[in-house]
């Protein structure tokens, strides 16, 4: 490792962040690109790095799910994302929850801090031909860029649409009319709850059915990721659709009635003191006007005030399959690695995550390594696998259980999870170890 190594990132998110330090804190010299503040997409407001959208962006935090494994594998390697994450949550049950300003202000200070990295804010408008790259631009990438990697690639690139959830002030909110509490958990809970009988859920359903929606451009085909479907959306695949989904009052009490309410509508905190809350589950794409109308329908939200209404937005990403190795290389060119939602894979987590992985293989092909990926029984390597495995309609892939080999043995399914878990773990520690 004779010889200096110099690497291009494109992208200030989450995955060029995370491959940013993976290869800065180990001496190689970074330059990370972000267009912020010159520009910015549809969806993004704050001048720093490593923008979240959603306080709850990173899901859930336990070993039983596939998300709660990928986050602890990424922290066994290394993660300045799930540093940043878990010195900055919020109270959020289960789920890893984060306050999104000191969340974006931890890794920028870090960043800042690699005597070898530096920061340059500037669009980029073409892929640079010194090697190597790191293409992170996230689902948001602008349309100069875009069509570079269209031209690149040889490919049209994808698209799918996606939406976020509306904020509120929480002074507000009529307190009086909601309840703490989590899912089956007992004592005061992290999220605020808003309990709906049936003429009042019917009555709210049918509003959102009825609602103005932000129209599409003639040229769009809107074509949604089933795991973000916009409220309304949900709303018109049944009445109990939403019952059963977002509002399902499964596992909440109300205190007042002692009972079980038809339905349920569920705020979480933004930040640490409460002062804004994110709707849980009610990304849409109606109106402004028609968000305030019908979402201060529901009881204990008559005068919300609306710190960001909902909104949709078209991400990007590459036909992965086709266009790359499991190592995250593009197979035309590789010294030219894709990293993040633009690689093909769906959620924050998952995104720095391939943001990771692609730092990792770069500093690993630079000290003469070999580039294997992490072992299939772990949450990194099935993903990769997912994404590059082939495919006649790919869409983006978030971790799931059902992306990893089966079980040698069979066990009940509420621990098959827990099983993955070990599995994953162990196969991880001893790839570490063998690429030390």
């Amino acid at each position: 490792m004779n010889r200096p190594l110099f690497v291009c990132i494109i992208g200030g998110g989450l995955a060029g962040c995370e491959a940013a330090w993976q290869l800065a804190r180990k001496g190689i010299e970074v330059e990370l690109n972000e267009m912020k503040p010159h520009r910015y997409s549809q969806a993004h407001r704050s001048e720093r790095l490593a923008e979240l959208v959603c306080s709850n962006s990173l899901r859930s935090n336990s070993l039983d799910s596939a998300v709660g494994l990928l986050k602890e594998e990424m922290r066994l390697m290394g993660s300045l994302v799930m540093e940043a994450a878990d010195a900055t949550a919020v109270p959020a049950g289960r789920a890893l929850a984060v306050d999104r300003m000191r969340f974006s202000m931890y890794i920028e200070e870090k960043l800042e801090s690699l005597p070898s990295l530096r920061i340059v804010r500037k669009e980029m408008t073409d892929i640079p031909e010194a090697p190597p790259v790191i293409i992170a631009s996230g689902p948001l990438t602008s349309d100069a860029l875009a069509e570079s990697i269209a031209a690149r690639t040889g490919k049209k690139h994808l698209y799918f649409y996606d939406a976020i959830s509306p904020i509120i002030e929480g002074d507000s909110i009529n307190y009086d009319k909601t309840f703490r509490a989590s899912r089956y958990d007992e004592g005061e809970g992290d999220y605020l709850n808003f309990p709906l009988d049936e003429g009042q859920y019917n009555r709210l359903w049918k509003a959102l059915l009825e609602g103005e929606q932000v129209k599409s451009h003639a040229f769009e085909t809107m074509r949604y990721f089933e795991g973000c479907l916009p409220i309304e959306i949900i709303a018109a695949r049944g009445l109990q659709t939403l019952a059963f989904g977002p509002m399902k009052p499964v596992g909440l009490i109300d205190p007042r009635t002692g009972r079980q309410p038809c339905a349920v509508v569920q705020l979480r905190r933004e930040d640490l003191e409460g002062h804004f809350y994110n709707m849980v589950g009610f990304q849409t794409k109606l109106t402004w006007p028609e968000q305030r109308r019908i979402f201060r329908m529901i009881p204990g939200l008559e005068r919300a005030e609306f710190t960001r209404y909902g909104s949709i937005h078209r991400n990007t990403f590459i036909d992965a399959p086709e266009l790359l190795l499991v190592t995250l290389q593009l197979k035309l060119d590789r010294r030219i690695f894709f990293s993040g939602q633009l690689s093909g894979v769906e959620g924050y987590v998952e995104s720095a995550a391939m943001g990771l992985i692609s730092g990792v293989n770069i500093f690993s092909q630079h000290a003469g390594r070999s580039l294997s990926p992490p072992p299939a029984t772990t949450a990194l390597g099935s993903l990769l696998r997912a994404i590059t495995k082939p495919s006649n309609n790919f869409q983006p892939i978030s971790a799931n259980f059902s992306l990893f080999p089966p079980l040698t043995k069979k066990v009940r399914r509420a621990e098959r999870g827990s099983h993955y878990a070990q599995r994953s773990l162990k196969d991880l520690q001893q790839w570490l170890k063998e690429k030390e």
